[in-house]
């Protein structure tokens, strides 16, 4: 075995010789960030440095001088744990520096415990197990959808992989199936999966928890199989180019042991969530051919590692020279700066008929079918509820995506929201797709931790959830939203939209599409609601702000401030308050009216001289830093029942009359 010691006639060493030795010292710098920073993972990293190793080296097309290029392949290491081997790789790309390495897991360090989307080459923020694979998925859903898109000019323009690396603990995930199982359905072959099964978790060795058949599962989802050693470079690289040519997604299981290469610990579940201890480190060390000394990286491995550079470099000239031949084409110059530059058009709106009654969700399904005759990038579906979610018009326009059409923009995710949601952050993370994505708001439970990941990434995500309130009826409590708006108002990041009618719900799609650093979600109503007889431009110009006074009073006693259908009911219950001066406020959205000059705010939500009263059919948590503490919350408080929305209504309270009622009760008890 060659070491250190013979590095003089590095150039003499054999191809293998090289490789193995670049994995060591890959290792060593693993062993030692970790030590240093005394956190992170070890015993992962090290099972999985061969593949990810060769993966780097030999197959991942991507520009060297440009972490952004649009046709680069995506690596995506769902297995944020292994953060120190993806950090490596990195610093041995020339995207981190050494001293980024020793500053792993510190303060404002480029090296943070899991990925961040914000370093230099990381693809997507990982760590919450099981999302990387549905992220890497939404990617190769991407990467086919925009070829197709521009398949009169050159489609290789946007072509590429998506790799993914995932240990155990994602396969473990039920979420990485649901999105999986998508994957094989629509046939994603440029998708390409290295399961790191390497039997060991932080608990204990798997078989504790674990007896399925990965392999057989996968086949029976549509994916290619294949199993080999991961730690063999050359079955490393047969399995990688078959899976390149394969009309499949596929996965590579590759069997490896934990803490692979360390001197007495190999197997140890012990070393997947610590450093290994100074002296396992030096004797390792030693047998793996290295000095004892700390982040040990020789140039002639640097070189080495980067020996396809030039020739990415080339590669890269050449696409160049192809994108500008057909820029020449006036055509393909206005849908890539639309799509791939993201220049958004100036949206159209449709039309609503004023004194009408329309639900939002159906305001939602005819905006969107509005702004995607001039979004052609505008992908998305729902979680099997296009009937509920008026997303059934977009998709008979459009049709579904499938195998045997990729032209369908219509995404049918079925019963999986959170698959769903992962998914829709691995397109935008992409880019050059605006994804949506439409559920019952009750199930936004569901789709929680993707949407708070695509909210800590700040990425354009626009989540659709209808069916808003307790006005649901007679699927139960169950099915009625309570707790549900609140709790996604507490996720930062997060644009809540909650329109009061079809002109606001307008209005608040477009800016969810224009907000191309934030994802949104839209809360929208089963039962109609008046449209506002406003002018749109009017709304437009309050809605942008967050919240305004749509009914204004001089001198105001009363201001309610209401969202959604609760809207319409404020301005009847300032109607038969004939004898009181009531000033009714719309707050679509809270995150946008926060970001308001303090002078706008106090103008629309008067701190003193009047009664702040919030009305929203939900719980009433959080409404005291508008209305203050004399202020009066009007909510529920309970889960909801069974009955017609109309007859729940009554029973909350929630009828012109009786909230009159309660804001006269609640006036008498100050005095």
């Amino acid at each position: 075995m060659r070491t250190y010691q013979d590095l003089s006639t590095f150039h003499e060493w054999s191809d293998k010789e090289k490789d193995i030795f670049t994995v060591h010292v890959i290792k060593g710098l693993i062993m030692d960030g970790v030590r240093k920073a005394n956190s992170g993972h070890t015993g992962g990293p090290m099972s999985s440095a061969d593949f990810a190793y060769i993966l780097f080296s030999e197959f991942l097309t991507q520009d060297p001088d440009d972490t952004d290029w649009i046709s680069r392949d995506r690596f995506v290491l769902s297995a944020g744990h292994e953060s120190m081997l993806l950090y490596v790789l990195l610093f041995l790309s020339g995207r981190l520096t050494l001293n980024d390495l020793k500053e792993f897991r510190q303060l404002h360090s480029n090296t943070p415990g899991h990925p961040e989307v914000e370093i230099s080459g990381v693809e997507a923020t990982t760590g919450p197990l099981g999302q990387g694979v549905c992220m890497a998925t939404g990617m190769a859903l991407a990467e086919v959808i925009l070829c197709n898109l521009f398949e009169k000019n050159e489609s290789n323009l946007l072509s590429h992989f998506t790799y993914v690396l995932a240990s155990d603990g994602d396969i473990q995930e039920p979420v990485t199936l649901g999105a999986a199982s998508l994957a094989g359905h629509w046939r994603l072959k440029k998708l390409i999966m290295f399961y790191d099964s390497n039997e060991a978790q932080i608990s204990g060795k798997t078989h504790r928890s674990e007896s399925t058949d990965i392999p057989i599962i996968f086949e029976g989802i549509g994916w290619h199989v294949q199993e080999i050693d991961g730690h063999d470079h050359q079955e490393i690289r047969k399995a990688i180019q078959k899976a390149q040519i394969i009309d499949r997604p596929s996965i590579i299981v590759g069997k490896t042991t934990m803490a692979n290469g360390s001197s007495t610990m190999e197997g140890d579940h012990n070393t997947h969530g610590a450093p290994l201890p100074q002296d396992e480190i030096d004797a390792t060390k030693e047998k793996l051919g290295l000095p004892v000394e700390s982040f040990f990286i020789p140039e002639e491995v640097r070189s080495h590692f980067q020996k396809n550079f030039q020739t990415l470099k080339e590669k890269i000239k050449g696409w160049k020279k192809s994108l500008s031949s057909n820029q020449n084409d006036e055509n393909f110059t206005q849908l890539w700066n639309q799509v791939i530059e993201d220049t958004l058009p100036d949206l159209d709106y449709p039309e609503f008929d004023v004194g009408s009654s329309l639900a939002t969700r159906k305001a939602f399904g005819a905006t969107l079918e509005k702004f995607a005759e001039q979004l052609p990038n505008l992908i998305g579906g729902s979680a099997d509820l296009e009937p509920s979610n008026y997303t059934g018009g977009f998709a008979k326009k459009y049709g579904d995506f499938q195998e045997n059409n990729r032209n369908g923009r219509n995404l049918a995710f079925g019963v999986r929201e959170f698959p769903m949601a992962a998914i829709m952050n691995g397109m935008s993370l992409h880019s050059g797709i605006i994804p949506f994505g439409g559920t019952f708001l009750v199930f936004s439970d569901y789709s929680r931790p993707a949407i708070r990941l695509g909210s800590l990434q700040k990425i354009r995500v626009i989540h659709e959830f209808t069916h808003d309130s307790f006005y649901v009826g007679e699927d139960g409590p169950t099915h009625q939203p309570i707790e549900h708006t609140m709790s996604l108002r507490a996720i930062p990041e997060l644009q809540v939209f909650r329109p009061a009618d079809a002109k606001e719900t307008a209005i608040c799609f477009r800016l969810a599409v224009e907000s191309k650093n934030k994802p949104s979600a839209l809360l929208l109503t089963r039962q109609g609601v008046p449209v506002l007889k406003e002018s749109i431009h009017d709304i437009e110009i309050g809605v942008q702000k967050g919240g305004y006074i749509l009914k204004k009073c001089e001198h105001a006693e009363i201001n309610i401030i209401a969202t959604g259908s609760e809207v319409s009911l404020a301005l009847e219950v300032a109607e038969i308050m004939s004898d009181k001066k009531v000033q009714v406020v719309s707050l679509p959205c809270w995150e946008i009216f926060d970001t308001q000059p303090n002078k706008y705010q106090k103008k629309v939500i008067p701190p003193r001289g009047c009664l702040n009263i919030s009305l929203e059919a939900g719980i009433t948590l959080g409404w005291g830093k508008y209305i203050g503490l004399n202020g009066m919350k009007i909510g529920i408080d309970h889960f909801g029942t069974c009955a017609p929305g109309s007859e729940l209504a009554k029973e909350f309270g929630f009828t012109p009359k009786q909230v009159e009622s309660k804001i006269r009760d609640f006036i008498a008890s100050l005095k």
